[in-house]
């Protein structure tokens, strides 16, 4: 992996590609921007801005947190930008991994890119590999019992991140191996906390670009990981009674295309509640649908859908992860307030969503099934008090639009003019680590 990324250039990029990273990372700072004032989002910045106000070189002061005037060391910087990253549940998905490559990648990239000047093509070509990469990990690994315990973005994230950064920064091919072997080393995240609404998921993308880029300057450095950290006989694929799958990681063998493959979430919830929302909101936006005349809901999506942790859930909810997971809350809210956005998740017991999301129930459906991960379509039927039945069925989820991708970003961010420039023309800039810049708070 390591070699066949290493012998890409910035001339390999297809136009395709060089616009998804530039999305991509427009995408991931509306998230960051929108979290600041978010529970989780203070406390990352909270920990690790204290006596960074002041400093300048050294281990302090070298990479900048999104949206805050501090400057800190980059795996600091790595970890808070990936919590904000993840802050409101709207970050992209690549199905096929199950994972939020963005949130990691592109806070690691920004970090190290402010150590020195690096050419704004070589970011793109790194968050593409990086893609690529965690990806083709993720689709070999990651299954329905992998994430009845694990979180895929933490051990996914970590491993592509490092790569990334790795090939960013033009470490050897031995280096960039340790960055990955150092980063398999670190990948974790369980998937307990859908069941009480804990809040260390929004950290495990913070865990994992964190520690991309401790892995990436510990390898730069000379310290020497595993070659065998993926697929030896206490590699990672073992560890995770995955032994027999190595074989069916195959990164770069059609390109970069993995990350053609990501889509953006039009809703801040679960990818699992994307396509039900929708469909939810055709039926109360464009049908007419009132929800105080819905008695039953019932909604029919893949059975990944109702398995993932947390999915299939009528409450009660008592913490916001607890609501962005359940696909019932999901589209009970939508029901009850006409519009798919974050603000469906600030009030928790509003009355006519908790009697929706009782009244909802979620089955499997085997043309759904079958077509996932390629696609992820979802039904939902409104059974009303008079007898009469409606429903609305999507074959597969309707992303969110590059257009709709930048008004989110300029709705967040007060200075997006100049932040958008810059990244519209990223492949043409001299020195990536000016965008961290562009991103502090005056």
């Amino acid at each position: 992996m390591a070699h066949a990324a290493r012998v890409l250039t910035p001339a390999d990029l297809d136009r395709d590609v060089i616009d998804k990273v530039k999305i991509g990372l427009l995408d991931m700072l509306s998230c960051a921007f929108e979290s600041q004032d978010l529970p989780w989002g203070c406390q990352a910045i909270e920990m690790v801005s204290r006596g960074a106000e002041g400093s300048t070189a050294g281990r302090h002061g070298i990479a900048s947190i999104i949206g805050t005037p501090f400057r800190v060391s980059t795996s600091e910087a790595a970890f808070v930008n990936g919590t904000l990253g993840h802050g409101l549940v709207r970050e992209d998905m690549h199905t096929g991994s199950v994972s939020h490559l963005g949130v990691v990648i592109y806070p690691v990239l920004l970090a190290l890119s402010q150590r020195r000047p690096v050419h704004g093509s070589m970011f793109i070509l790194a968050a593409a590999s990086g893609y690529e990469i965690a990806a083709a990990i993720g689709r070999a690994l990651i299954d329905a019992d992998f994430v009845r315990f694990h979180r895929p973005t933490g051990t996914t994230g970590p491993i592509g991140a490092a790569a990334a950064g790795g090939i960013l920064l033009g470490l050897s091919e031995d280096a960039i191996v340790s960055a990955i072997g150092l980063a398999a080393n670190t990948a974790s995240g369980l998937n307990e906390w859908p069941f009480s609404g804990g809040e260390e998921m929004f950290f495990h993308p913070g865990f994992a670009a964190g520690n991309a880029v401790t892995a990436v300057e510990l390898a730069e450095l000379g310290a020497f990981a595993s070659e065998t950290a993926l697929d030896g006989q206490s590699g990672l694929f073992a560890a995770l009674t995955r032994a027999d799958r190595i074989n069916r990681v195959k990164p770069f063998h059609s390109g970069l295309s993995e990350i053609l493959s990501v889509f953006h979430k039009p809703a801040p919830a679960c990818n699992y509640a994307q396509t039900a929302c929708q469909a939810a909101l055709i039926l109360a936006a464009q049908d007419g649908i009132k929800a105080a005349d819905i008695q039953h809901v019932h909604v029919r999506c893949s059975a990944a859908a109702v398995a993932y942790p947390g999915c299939n859930y009528t409450g009660p909810f008592n913490r916001i992860l607890q609501a962005k997971m359940s696909v019932q809350y999901c589209v009970a809210a939508t029901l009850a307030f006409g519009k798919i956005a974050e603000s469906n998740y600030r009030v928790l017991d509003a009355p006519e969503v908790m009697r929706l999301a009782y009244s909802t129930t979620l089955e499997p459906g085997t043309e759904f099934t079958e077509a996932y991960p390629d696609k992820q379509g979802a039904e939902v039927t409104v059974r009303l008090r008079n007898g009469e039945t409606h429903g609305r069925r999507l074959d597969d989820v309707v992303a969110a639009t590059p257009g709709e991708i930048r008004e989110r970003f300029r709705v967040a961010c007060p200075w997006a003019e100049r932040i958008e420039k810059f990244i519209d023309e990223l492949e043409h800039q001299d020195d990536a680590g000016s965008l961290g810049r562009l991103l502090e708070k005056d």
